[in-house]
């Protein structure tokens, strides 16, 4: 298993237009080979994550480059205040 986890930062009051364009392109992005989940979560702190779980980075990096994310991709992070800070991982015990 792939995952891909990046910490981001919603500009003020986008947080729901943001969830919903996160949901649209879930719909879109769900099909592709390889795709396990793709989540938004936030803490009480407030602070947010997202989270895409692939069956391999082969996968993954097919996804991201493809013209669905390519379309989605800049759209969410218009929402953004910041880069996101991502990290990957591969899954060594289950």
């Amino acid at each position: 298993m792939f995952v891909m986890m990046a910490d981001i930062q919603l500009k003020e009051g986008a947080e729901n237009d943001f969830k919903t364009l996160f949901s649209e392109s879930n719909k879109v992005l769900s099909p592709f080979p390889g795709f396990v989940s793709r989540r938004f979560l936030k803490s009480p702190d407030g602070s947010c994550r997202i989270i895409v779980e692939h069956e391999n980075q082969e996968t993954f990096m097919k996804m991201i480059q493809s013209p669905e994310h390519q379309e989605f991709h800049p759209k969410l992070h218009s929402f953004m205040s910041a880069e996101p800070v991502k990290k990957m991982f591969t899954t060594s015990v289950e």
